[in-house]
């Protein structure tokens, strides 16, 4: 699905667009004036993370469930964690952050990578200096099922050139092959009274 066709939250409609018109999240740094979408900034991660501020949105998270996108490996683990009824926790610290449930399931649709099994990565996981997702190569494709996931609180760690982050208390799955299988959630997240306007509050990270 093209992007300009799913619906937007206002936070993340009020982001900063590149020269194609998508929005630029909140953790992502700029260079020569170009968002750099396969890198996460380290300033802007740890404001959302002492700040309790959506990765994507940059608006403020009430208190209560965050979630994410996860690739398939960690969404296999989340699967069987679910069905079991046990607890989950990401044991390897991921420097992926938080979001509002509208943001994440509208990332997830809209980002190549995240939204199709056969999405192809363009940089290297050593060109975004990130060795915790080493596996993570240019060329790779994503493969087997994504989700976005739903917790009920997270963790985080600011080091001198890291944010990272653990997430707990699992409280939902949402696995997809396509993303766009999240079309009809999303619009029913954004009908809800009140929610569009909740991704947006508080000043948000430029």
């Amino acid at each position: 699905m093209r992007f300009e066709l799913v619906p937007m939250p206002d936070g993340v409609g009020a982001r900063p667009r590149d020269g194609r018109g998508y929005p630029v999240p909140a953790i992502t740094p700029w260079r020569g004036g170009e968002p750099q979408f396969a890198l996460t900034d380290h300033g802007r991660s740890a404001n959302c993370a002492l700040e309790r501020r959506c990765s994507v949105c940059g608006g403020f998270m009430e208190r209560g469930p965050v979630w994410r996108v996860v690739g398939p490996a960690e969404s296999a683990a989340i699967a069987e964690a679910f069905a079991a009824g046990r607890p989950y926790r990401n044991l390897a610290p991921t420097m992926e952050g938080p979001g509002h449930r509208a943001c994440m399931l509208y990332a997830s649709m809209v980002c190549p990578y995240l939204a199709r099994p056969n999405a192809r990565r363009r940089v290297t996981a050593e060109d975004a200096a990130d060795e915790l997702t080493s596996a993570a190569v240019r060329g790779a494709a994503r493969g087997g099922l994504g989700a976005v996931v739903g917790f009920g609180d997270y963790e985080y760690a600011v080091t001198e050139t890291r944010v990272l982050f653990r997430f707990l208390d699992l409280v939902e799955y949402l696995p997809h092959e396509s993303a766009d299988e999240h079309l009809a959630e999303l619009r029913a997240e954004l009908a809800k009274p009140g929610r569009v306007r909740q991704a947006g509050t508080g000043p948000a990270i430029g």
